[in-house]
């Protein structure tokens, strides 16, 4: 492809884009495939011969769209959000263009320089300590990982590493590996599986502590755990906090864990991916009471942030717990700039991408008062759903709207809800995701598209609404049918009442079928 296709093919695919976003809201957010459909659609190898992109470009509509889930569709209310914005995607094809691998400052000087100057940027924007800005004469810093998952895993093993030496000074005589082998993370049971994951990987012992009525992890709960694992001769290691559980968006109490860690020189790392980002609006910086202990704090930039996946930013307080964690020094990779940060010594990976374009572009075509507008107005629309739960005798708000979050359930039993949530899975035109609440199943149903307007959320309760009316009918007649069969010794089945009469079981939750089904059972003394 020469230059001059490229930029047919680019504009081509720049309106196809468009229109795919301005559409979105005449999908059905789910796709109607099964398992192993495009296997069936696409040749089992390459071709041999080069082809046009103009038929590309058409196969994507023909192949891959209709295997879509839509994250960005306004009817979509599941997990939490995936930030798309224009600024965003033209920011992407750029760094895509660039293709610079910035794992050292020598190998893209500007790869390094804007993802410092944008993590301060965002530190600023977020009111978090000064301690987590890079700057000369300090010790934190920032990075953009990919994930909120990575950054997890990347301070388990720096926490990992930094207990294991302080030990080791503390005791010369203890092994390296007996060390390792004692050492124990701590998190609540509303944190994300990620953290159980990230602690297996890092071969560290996790304990998953209980919480209270309001899905917090409290201080004295974590100080007993502590003190019975010290009893144990176990060695505490790392506590990740929760800011915005999966769940119910709980927050788990820094200012009561946090001093809990300070005294027993624990690392605490948060984890605010979702919820960390309303912290632009002042409002709500209340909830980061007790940050100033945290070692490390995480927000993922896209998730409400409209920077496109993946952009996942992490700040701690000491950067070299992690280079001392993560450095391997070669004499093809020498350290270029001692005033700027090699970032391949802060992750796991060597290459990385240039993802902090993202959050420039991002952050200065939005402006701060354009997310923060962005935010407010996702709240709101969470709010206005939650109305609507409150306005209906059927359902039940159980946690009430936090951020951009409600859960509820139909009252009553929890196959109720269930049955509901499989009927709106069914029809695929919205998309909910279903969890726990003090052992009551819920359902989740979070403003996660930027798109999303308030006639979106009265078409997601429309849905949800209508659909638990046929549910409750269906419900009540099958009990009611039920009911009069247990009181009679006629053999007669309901079921051959209904094929004598031609009713098809999609209409018995009519109220006119129900009725000239009823007089028929009870013409025959049933």
């Amino acid at each position: 492809m020469d230059t001059a296709e490229f930029v047919e093919f680019a504009k081509a695919s720049i309106d196809f884009v468009a229109n795919y976003l301005e559409t979105l809201r005449d999908r059905n957010v789910l796709p109607n495939v099964q398992p192993g459909y495009l296997s069936k659609l696409l040749p089992e190898e390459a071709p041999q011969k080069s082809e046009k992109w103009q038929e590309v470009l058409k196969d994507v509509e023909r192949y891959i769209i209709p295997g879509m889930t839509h994250w960005n569709s306004p009817h979509f209310h599941a997990y939490f959000p995936t930030a798309n914005s224009y600024p965003g995607i033209v920011a992407e094809m750029m760094s895509s263009a660039f293709s610079c691998i910035g794992f050292s400052w020598t190998s893209s000087p500007v790869c390094t320089e804007l993802e410092v100057l944008m993590c301060n940027w965002l530190c600023k924007l977020l009111d978090l300590p000064d301690k987590f800005l890079f700057t000369n004469d300090g010790t934190g810093g920032g990075i953009i990982q990919g994930s909120a998952s990575e950054c997890t895993l990347v301070c388990i093993l720096a926490a990992k590493d930094y207990t294991m030496r302080r030990i080791k000074t503390l005791n010369p005589e203890m092994d390296e590996n007996t060390i390792k082998s004692k050492l124990v993370a701590y998190t609540s049971i509303q944190s994300n599986c990620s953290v159980e994951k990230a602690a297996s990987l890092g071969s560290v012992q996790i304990r998953l502590l209980p919480v209270d009525d309001k899905h917090s992890l409290l201080g004295a709960t974590l100080r007993k755990a502590v003190e019975e694992d010290l009893a144990k001769g176990l060695i505490p290691c790392c506590v990740i906090a929760t800011l915005g559980t999966t769940g119910t968006c709980g927050f788990d109490k820094l200012d009561e864990i946090g001093p809990v860690c300070e005294e027993y020189d624990i690392w605490l790392h948060i984890d605010a991916a979702y919820a960390g980002a309303a912290f632009l609006c002042p409002e709500y910086r209340y909830l980061m009471s007790g940050i100033e202990y945290a070692d490390s704090f995480n927000v993922n930039a896209h998730k409400w942030l409209l920077v496109n996946f993946d952009a996942s930013v992490m700040w701690v307080k000491d950067t070299k717990r992690l280079t001392d964690a993560f450095s391997i020094e070669r004499i093809y990779l020498p350290h270029s700039n001692a005033e700027l940060p090699d970032y391949r010594n802060w992750q796991i990976h060597l290459g990385r991408r240039f993802r902090s374009l993202k959050l420039w572009f991002v952050f200065r075509i939005y402006g701060q008062e354009g997310l923060q507008n962005h935010i407010r107005q996702q709240i709101k629309l969470a709010k206005l759903f939650e109305e609507y739960v409150l306005s209906d005798a059927r359902f039940e708000v159980v946690t009430k709207a936090f951020m951009a979050l409600v859960c509820f359930r139909v009252k009553g039993d929890d196959s109720l809800t269930k049955k509901l949530f499989d009927r709106l899975q069914a029809r695929k035109r919205i998309y909910v995701v279903a969890s726990t609440y003090q052992d009551k199943y819920v359902i989740r149903f979070v403003i996660c598209s930027r798109l999303c307007r308030e006639d979106d959320v009265a078409f997601a309760w429309n849905e949800i609404s209508s659909q638990a009316t046929e549910l409750l009918q269906e419900e009540h007649y099958k009990t009611s049918v039920e009911n009069i069969a247990k009181v009679t010794d006629d053999n007669v089945k309901v079921s051959n009442i209904a094929n004598e009469h031609n009713i098809a079981p999609a209409f018995l939750s009519s109220e006119y079928l129900h009725e000239t089904f009823a007089k028929e059972l009870s013409s025959r003394h049933i």
